[in-house]
């Protein structure tokens, strides 16, 4: 299904069997548990005038992360290494062509930032969590909503007493976790609802908190919903989407990982996405319990950590803190024959992370980076607007990073003077860049109360870096494939040349949109930013989408300009699922 068929692609209905949800195929003779297919009992018709929406069961639907999917195919997963909870995309015979409809009595979202506390229930009704949690203080059930106290498994206090704790061990003045902007972005291993992140953010702190869809369930969503970053996400057999030394900290309260597995595969990796001088904070059994098999993980543990040429650089009460080296001259003066060994140049690049196998050895530091305290990056908010070191491996100029940055300045205001009559200070709290390039669109709204996901291409994976040293946060993506995250978690989707990047013959236009309606919130607004024939083809599917044309204009000219382009700014209708005229 190419681009240039994509006005044809797209089987609508012809007659009872064109897109039907729920019952058997040819290829299927049971029930698929809610799992659409797409029928090739008729053939493809021109235009497109309705979409039907999904059945009710696909409401939370995470296409790449369906567990249904995984029973239905009969995979032959090893469930001790966490591989049913990576990602596994639908072939394109079974991918959704349907609209996912929000679960009955969603309400419009609580605004940031009331959302950090409470949200409606009815928009994750899932309160098990709740009675699990009930004594670590993750989220209370309070009539028609669910507040978040601050609570986690070794916090019960307050994520914000636990985070000026760890200033506290640290020697950081004033219980600033964030060091005075020299720790920026923070990974968060097995986040639960994320409040950890949620209480960073005042200190000017982004978090990327990362969860599986695993038996805690809707943890991540629950996140989003707060207007918390987060992605679904497991420590499994592959590589976080995420790029080398990238991190200044690593988190995890009692994640349930086993660190010493494989061994120490996945300490492996914290190593490679963490930058010189990074921190990770261990709050966990296994640092402070007396008990012989905790002293035993124990001393495995920090014997594994000692030869990685991590320092334990405090501990008290129920967390460890270690540092890892600033430079890789401990690595050079180990033995020869010490495990792990160091990646040698038959590995893959470091900063590869899409699809690529873990692997058990480690990722010295490049030369640029070498012996350089905090990566040769400023502190933040600087960060965000100083050229940084590895810009020259990527082959941009100090001269076109402050010209981009400068351009999107421009660009963005330009987008919310459009959209300013139906926005206001926090209807926009989400934020999507699905082609980031070195993230000019997310620097130029840093002064707007929002965060942005950066999303990478990964044919364009190396410019990921560029986004975390700036301090911005992001991840790598086939936009071919389904995205790792709930319906209903972004507030705005940007797409700068997205569509005309579509060159595979596996995916196409409607398939995109599909699938930024499944992202995108009710009201939330779409911004398509592509040549002028990709625009007229996209406002041909708004009826369909239920999506309102806001505005499309001739943007103005700038350096970033090489192609003729044209802008569309389009707002998703709130619509409710027994109010279609169209469902199968």
């Amino acid at each position: 299904m190419g681009f240039p068929t994509v006005l044809v692609a797209l089987v609508v209905c012809v007659g009872l069997l064109c897109l039907y949800q729920g019952g058997p195929t040819a290829e299927d003779d049971g029930d698929d548990g809610g799992v659409l297919r797409r029928s090739s009992a008729a053939p493809p018709v021109a235009g497109l005038r309705s979409l039907p929406v999904c059945d009710a069961r696909l409401t939370e639907v995470i296409p790449c992360l369906d567990r249904e999917l995984i029973y239905q195919l009969k995979l032959k997963l090893r469930l001790e290494v966490m591989e049913h909870y990576e990602r596994r995309c639908p072939a394109q015979e079974r991918r959704m062509n349907c609209l996912v409809a929000p679960p009955r009595g969603y309400r419009i979202p609580v605004r940031w930032p009331g959302s950090r506390d409470e949200v409606w229930k009815a928009n994750i009704p899932h309160t098990h969590l709740a009675d699990e949690k009930s004594d670590q203080n993750w989220m209370v059930v309070r009539g028609e909503k669910i507040s978040f106290p601050g609570g986690g498994t070794h916090f019960h206090r307050g994520a914000d007493k636990y985070i000026a704790a760890l200033a506290k061990m640290l020697g950081f003045p004033g219980g600033d976790l964030s060091n005075e902007g020299r720790i920026r972005t923070v990974l968060d291993v097995g986040c639960g609802v994320a409040s950890f992140g949620a209480y960073l953010l005042a200190l000017g702190a982004i978090t990327m908190s990362l969860a599986p869809n695993d038996v805690h369930q809707n943890q991540i969503q629950f996140a989003l919903e707060r207007g918390v970053p987060a992605a679904l996400g497991v420590l499994g057999t592959k590589r976080l989407p995420f790029p080398s030394h990238s991190f200044d900290l690593a988190h995890c309260s009692r994640c349930r990982i086993d660190w010493l597995q494989r061994d120490g595969i996945l300490l492996l990796e914290l190593d490679r996405l963490l930058r010189p001088g990074g921190f990770f904070v261990l709050s966990s059994p296994e640092a402070y319990a007396q008990d012989p098999d905790n002293r035993r993980i124990w001393s495995h543990l920090t014997d594994l950590l000692k030869r990685m040429c991590w320092r334990i650089a405090a501990k008290k009460d129920q967390s460890v803190i270690w540092i890892k080296p600033r430079s890789n001259r401990c690595y050079r003066e180990r033995a020869p024959d010490t495990r792990p060994l160091i990646c040698g140049d038959d590995v893959e690049d470091p900063d590869a992370a899409w699809n690529v196998p873990l692997r058990g050895c480690i990722s010295p530091y490049p030369q640029i980076l070498d012996g350089k305290n905090d990566s040769g990056l400023a502190p933040w908010p600087r960060r965000l607007s100083s050229p940084p070191p590895r810009l020259e491996e990527i082959g941009i100029s100090a001269e076109a990073f402050k010209e981009d940055t400068e351009i999107w300045r421009v660009r963005v205001a330009q987008y919310w003077k459009q959209m300013r009559s139906a926005i206001d200070k926090h209807t926009i709290r989400n934020v999507m860049d699905m082609r980031s390039n070195i993230g000019g669109f997310a620097a130029a709204l840093a002064s707007k109360d929002v965060w942005v996901m950066n999303v990478v291409p990964v044919e364009e994976s190396s410019k990921l870096k560029i986004i975390y040293d700036r301090g911005l946060i992001g991840s790598l993506h086939d936009w071919c494939e389904s995205f790792s995250t709930y319906p209903r978690t972004y507030d705005l989707l940007h797409a700068w040349w997205v569509f005309s990047g579509i060159r595979s013959e596996s995916c196409g236009m409607e398939d995109l949109l599909i699938e930024m309606d499944r992202i995108i919130r009710p009201l939330g607004f779409i911004i398509i930013r592509d040549d002028p024939t990709v625009i007229t083809l996209a406002e041909s599917f708004l009826t369909a989408l239920r999506w309102d044309g806001w505005s499309s204009t001739v943007p103005q000219t700038d350096a970033l300009s090489d192609r003729e382009e044209k802008v569309l700014i389009a707002r998703k209708r709130f619509w409710r699922e027994e109010e279609s005229d169209l469902r199968f």
